[in-house]
């Protein structure tokens, strides 16, 4: 187009501009949206040091406070050592700290405060032994001071034999691994245990360990309170036979147990109240409370 036929046309500036802006306009959107956004911004070798440092130090500490259960188990805590000596006012102090402890155990409040409490009786197995007597029993005698069977045990039972519940108080001088109580002084315990609950409900109070079958259901950590529940499952003739479990103080199942105790012939030839300081006196009186 001539520079004269645009003078000429009135509208021709119009149009040109026109033009001119419908031309140019795609061209920009392009520009527009072909340009590439930013590149993200490379975080440093210092930053990325920093990060990773900060981040592995807080979950030591976290690992380290609240450590998960496997590790916990295979790397147990350091603790201090009972004290050595029985006798020593160290080990009187730590065997009274722990009386009282257990005597305070939300659990045991629970079942002196229950309405069927005085259907029940309270003992403590071997409290009446001599140390005579007692240089010869295992739970009794080798296994008893700190850092063991610090404790005597602590046992609630149904009046009429059917049940009962015992404390006991678990030392780090019993275990397997280091930190988780050995599996056969578990066994031990729930084989006393049950035969208490066993013999009772024989004929002539005299009855010996015939089967012994149990599972462990999780570890039994050690320096802890646990609970030994028996309970009378079957009496025929010369036999009984009984189930038990021990628990944790928050209730989870360690152990299950179950038994089947025998009353040998020759029990009517031994004395029934040989038995009894041993087990715990059975008690026709309602506990005291303390």
């Amino acid at each position: 187009m001539s520079a004269t036929l645009l003078r000429r046309s009135p509208n021709a500036r119009c149009v040109f501009r026109h033009s001119f802006r419908e031309e140019s306009q795609p061209s920009m959107r392009t520009a527009l949206f072909s340009s590439s956004a930013p590149k993200p911004r490379n975080i440093g070798t210092f930053a990325t040091a920093s990060l990773v440092t900060a981040v592995s130090l807080t979950a030591y500490a976290l690992g380290a406070v609240y450590p998960p259960a496997p590790i916990s188990l295979l790397y147990p805590r350091p603790a201090a050592p009972p004290p050595v000596d029985p006798t020593s006012p160290e080990s009187i102090a730590y065997i009274k700290a722990l009386e009282a402890e257990l005597q305070a155990l939300p659990a045991l409040n629970a079942l002196r405060t229950r309405a069927d409490a005085d259907d029940w009786y309270e003992t403590r197995p071997h409290a009446h032994l001599s140390e005579e007597s007692r240089a010869g029993k295992l739970t009794a005698g080798s296994l008893r001071g700190p850092g063991k069977l610090a404790l005597l045990p602590l046992v609630r039972v149904r009046r009429d034999e059917s049940e009962a519940v015992v404390f006991v108080h678990l030392g780090r001088g019993l275990c397997g691994h280091d930190g988780i109580i050995h599996g056969g002084l578990l066994a031990t315990l729930l084989d006393e245990t049950l035969a208490r609950n066993a013999i009772l409900n024989l004929p002539e109070k005299v009855g010996v360990t015939a089967t012994l079958s149990l599972t462990y259901r999780a570890p039994t950590r050690a320096d802890q309170f646990v609970i030994l529940k028996t309970q009378l499952l079957e009496v025929k003739g010369r036999k009984v036979t009984v189930s038990g479990r021990v628990e944790d103080l928050q209730g989870t199942l360690l152990v299950e147990a179950k038994a089947l105790f025998v009353q040998p012939r020759y029990a009517t030839t031994l004395s029934p109240m040989a038995v009894w300081p041993p087990i715990g006196e059975r008690s026709t009186e309602p506990p005291v409370p303390t």
